[in-house]
């Protein structure tokens, strides 16, 4: 353990010496000279408090131009970018090295998640009857977009496997010094690239950057991760058993779809969206049947075919002179190729399809494949028939890796989720019923009234009598969505949408409402056969008091006769999502915490005894203000029996290039998480352990103690807001060209309700308080425990038996870890009423440090992440660069907000979007 950890400190060492070296010929002349004094002297203070070498340190930072500035700030940014690379190599070449040392592998691999079934005595039956319930799928989302730009994520994966080469092979001193070389010429390459947007993405900027992660790493990584868990079940119940994985993993995305608040997302751009995945799917596809075509050179006078296989050539000779226009003496002899070439050719075909489509001239010619059941058959013909005449080995590599690919991502790549707040449906469902001849006013119904008059709409054969062009806007908008859903679910493929999500669910009527619009476009109703509903509707419950109110809800739906007949002709699946993010920012970390464990458990229950199938959907950020952390212990801290074989989650900002920007780490990413819902899932197979029902009376209590500690901060501390505005960066972050989403709901609006959750987490932690993550924890445990020494004893017992508070507790750690207050005080010299900051910080300093102590104390720890001290020793390590970095910022909001005019604000506007850019970087946090 301590050679890895000195290789990589030697690694960071090596590359911050190459970066110094760019920075020293590249550079202007003082920018290096200025980073290593500012670095040391902010390690000097770290170590002990120094008022006069910190006022010594501001002054010369006060002195900088903001040329220099900005220069200073990007060297600090790509240093960080650098060590996150290293880390990832040094991460990956680890496991690397566990691998082939043949013994057990690290927690949350297969191997240990599979070997721990075998272990516990689960039959193969009960292993395949858990694979075969499995459906992981993560959402990729856009708020906000990752900051990096692609082309520094490219930069970034070519250092990766320069870097990788140092490792995995013996160098002699001249493929050393070649190696080094081209390191330095990609520093060289990121040092004059300019890692900030110029301009705003369009929201068609970021469905491109979220395809990046797939054609770049995910293509190659799903594949590999099929592979892996398949070699776990055959080391652990041998080759014989007929155990079989079948393709469960799926993605999401919310990128062209999710519209809450975001203006800029029309219809068409929902359309272009889905347009964009068919065409990237389809053109990652072809890349690998021209791979194909050139392998499986078979010569049938050599091998025999299968007659299934041959009939099919048979079958496929008009398409392959009429429509191909091919000579019959073409691969006469090579059977697979032939069928390989007429797939590439179908292929070709829908790829020109649909980018006519895309550039605005519609190709009515009939595509090449009507839908992937088609592709995928052809496949499967290829690989039986290899099989058939010994070939297995053959159908096992390439073959096999592109019918997992075929059968996770289809035509469609992705399921595009779409999301709408509600009120935007309640209006336009105003509005139609109004424009009905002697129709009552809708919302003067009550709830009842609107569910009864919902419902006979929707089984109505004609609904409403509208003319278009005489509604609203935003009506005919809303209307149109669902008329695109329709529409490429035709075009495409059934597969091409998720969930239509419904934020701000209050009542069983905002799901209704959704269903009657989507009667409109012909998506639901009812024909000579019965009912019918093409699409999935996920209402989407994020505040404290909706969270509260999930049974309610959600009972009144499944009891209503025609949404349950609705959910029994789509599947008889309810999808419901629960928002981590909104639940923090209105209650406080506790309080959300523990109202999402029960509202899971409140909704599972009541699908469980209407006798529908249930999956939640978490809502999940990056930051561990808005839901994140691991993702293995984060599904493992799920309520017991609720994880049933499937789980959806968000992947939000800074997570996509952290997890995905590498197939190295994605691959890890994926295994950890499918080995935790494998493991959670086992309630499918096995009576599961209840629940402690102490341990719940107690966390009831928590809950309710913290939640008070957090509104008596954010309600009832006069001027908290006007602290949040003044000491954080979150007027600067609305500038930052990271998403195209608006930082508020409302202009003008500065209110609490009105700021998103992702600027609220992202100026708390840009100013190092990371409050979110754990203000008010501290004062519950405090409260709780009244300084009973049983009481502590009990909850260092909940710690140790509960995942779920030790997840939690392990989170807050992180958070208090990266939360730095004596940094924090250092904004408190943007305050306008500096008596009344000094207050605020004074309370929140005094939570911080009440709740350092009581998770410490619970945990049993001297000293935060002591369990974690790999990631304890790389957060540390960040703070070198860290800590001159906030003052920089603190420096630049100052002269930023100072100067009187625009044209003068402009010219710190740069180094101060740098700085907020490089600090997101050094905390792995934009949100």
């Amino acid at each position: 353990m301590k050679d890895a950890a000195d290789a990589l400190a030697r690694d960071i060492q090596l590359f911050t010496a190459l970066l110094a070296e760019v920075l020293r010929e590249h550079s202007r002349k003082r920018v290096l000279v200025i980073v290593e004094r500012l670095r040391d002297g902010f390690v000097t203070l770290r170590a002990e408090d120094d008022p006069e070498l910190r006022a010594k340190l501001m002054k010369r930072i006060d002195g900088l131009d903001p040329q220099t500035l900005s220069e200073v700030i990007r060297a600090f940014n790509i240093y960080f970018g650098l060590v996150n690379t290293v880390e990832e190599v040094h991460a990956h070449l680890r496991r690397l090295a566990q691998v082939s040392a043949g013994g057990p592998l690290w927690i949350g691999s297969f191997d240990q998640a599979v070997r721990e079934l075998k272990t516990d005595g689960l039959s193969p039956q009960q292993v395949q009857g858990l694979l075969d319930h499995l459906i992981y799928l993560p959402v990729f989302t856009a708020h906000p977009t990752e900051a990096k730009r692609r082309t520094i994520l490219e930069t970034f994966r070519r250092i990766f496997l320069i870097a990788q080469d140092l490792h995995k092979r013996r160098l002699n001193d001249e493929e050393l010094e070649e190696r080094l070389q081209a390191i330095m010429a990609e520093i060289q390459i990121l040092w004059k690239t300019d890692e900030v947007r110029v301009h705003k993405p369009q929201v068609t900027d970021e469905v491109r950057q979220g395809l990046y992660f797939f054609r770049e790493s995910l293509f190659d990584a799903v594949p590999e991760v099929y592979r892996n868990l398949e070699r776990a079940v055959r080391r652990a119940y041998g080759p014989d058993t007929g155990l079989r994985v079948p393709s469960f993993i799926r993605f999401g995305s919310w990128i062209g779809g999710d519209r809450d608040g975001n203006p800029f997302v029309k219809p068409e751009t929902t359309e272009l969206a889905i347009r964009m995945h068919h065409e990237l799917v389809l053109e990652l596809h072809l890349d690998r049947v021209r791979g194909l075509l050139r392998r499986l050179s078979h010569s049938d006078t050599l091998c025999r075919p299968s007659p299934a296989f041959l009939d099919s050539l048979d079958a496929d000779e008009d398409y392959w002179v009429d429509t191909m226009g091919q000579s019959l003496r073409r691969y006469t002899n090579e059977p697979y190729r032939r069928k390989l070439a007429i797939i590439r050719h179908r292929l070709e075909a829908n790829l020109a399809r649909v980018r006519a489509r895309i550039a605005g001239n519609p190709d009515d010619r009939p595509a090449g494949y009507a839908e992937v059941s088609e592709f995928l058959a052809d496949l499967y013909l290829i690989r039986d028939s290899l099989i058939s005449h010994g070939d297995a080995n053959a159908a096992a590599g390439p073959l096999q890796d592109l019918i997992r690919l075929a059968e996770t991502f289809g035509f469609h790549l992705v399921h595009l989720d779409l999301r709408q707040e509600s009120r935007r449906h309640t209006e336009a469902v105003t509005e139609l019923f109004a424009r009905q001849p002697g129709a009552p006013y809708y919302q003067a119904f009550s709830e009842d009234q609107k569910l009864v008059a919902l419902g006979e709409a929707i089984a109505h054969p004609h609904p409403f009598v509208i003319d278009k062009g005489t509604l609203t806007p935003a009506t005919r908008e809303t209307i149109e969505v669902f008329e695109v859903i329709a529409r490429m679910r035709a075009e495409i493929s059934p597969d091409v949408f998720g969930a239509y999500v419904v934020s701000m669910t209050h009542s069983a009527s905002h799901v209704m409402e959704v269903m009657l619009l989507a009667r409109l476009a012909g998506l639901v109703g009812r024909d000579p056969s019965g009912w019918f509903c093409q699409i999935h509707v996920s209402p989407l419950f994020e505040t404290i008091e909706d969270l509260g109110q999930i049974d309610r809800v959600m009972a009144s739906l499944f009891d209503d006769p025609t949404y349950r007949a609705l959910v029994k002709a789509s599947g008889n699946q309810q999808e419901v999502m629960l928002g981590y993010s909104d639940s923090c920012k209105d209650g406080g970390i506790l309080a959300s915490a523990w109202k999402l464990y029960e509202a899971q458990k409140k909704v599972i229950a009541l699908a469980d005894d209407r006798g529908v199938s249930c999956r939640l959907f978490h809502g999940r950020g990056g930051t561990v203000g808005r839901g994140g952390g691991p993702t293995y212990e984060a599904i493992l801290a799920q309520p017991v029996d609720t994880v049933h074989g499937q789980i959806k989650v968000t992947e939000q900002g800074e997570v996509l290039s952290y997890r995905y920007a590498n197939p190295e780490t994605a691959r890890y990413e994926l295994t950890l998480a499918i080995s935790g819902l494998l493991k959670a899932s086992r309630c499918l197979i096995e009576e599961p352990e209840p629940e402690r029902r102490d341990y719940l009376a107690i966390l009831d209590e928590l809950a309710r103690f913290g939640e008070e500690a957090y509104r008596d901060l954010v309600d009832e501390t006069e001027g908290l807001l006007d602290y949040f505005y003044q000491v954080t960066p979150v007027d600067a972050i609305a500038l930052l060209n990271i998403g195209s989403r608006p930082s508020h709901r409302q202009d003008a609006d500065r209110s609490l309700a009105s700021i998103r959750a992702i600027p609220w987490v992202f100026g708390w932690a840009q100013a190092r308080h990371t409050l979110p993550a754990w203000y008010g924890l501290g004062r519950a445990l405090e409260r709780w425990r009244n300084n009973d020494v049983e009481r502590l004893a009990k909850l260092q017992r909940m710690y140790q038996e509960w995942p779920f508070f030790r997840a939690l507790l392990s989170n807050t750690q992180m958070s208090l870890f990266k939360a730095e207050m004596t940094i924090a005080r250092e904004y408190l010299r943007l305050a306008r009423d500096q008596g009344r900051a000094r207050a605020i910080y004074d309370k929140i300093q005094a939570e911080y440090q009440r709740t350092l102590t009581q998770v410490l104390n619970v945990a049993g720890l001297h000293g935060l992440m002591e369990e974690t001290p790999d990631l304890r020793s790389s957060l540390a390590g960040r703070n070198i660069y860290l800590d001159p970095l906030n003052h920089i910022q603190i420096a630049v909001l100052e002269r930023y907000r100072r100067e009187p005019s625009d044209e003068a604000r402009e010219q710190w506007l740069d180094p101060l979007l740098r700085s907020i850019n490089a600090i997101a970087g050094g905390m792995r946090n934009t949100g």
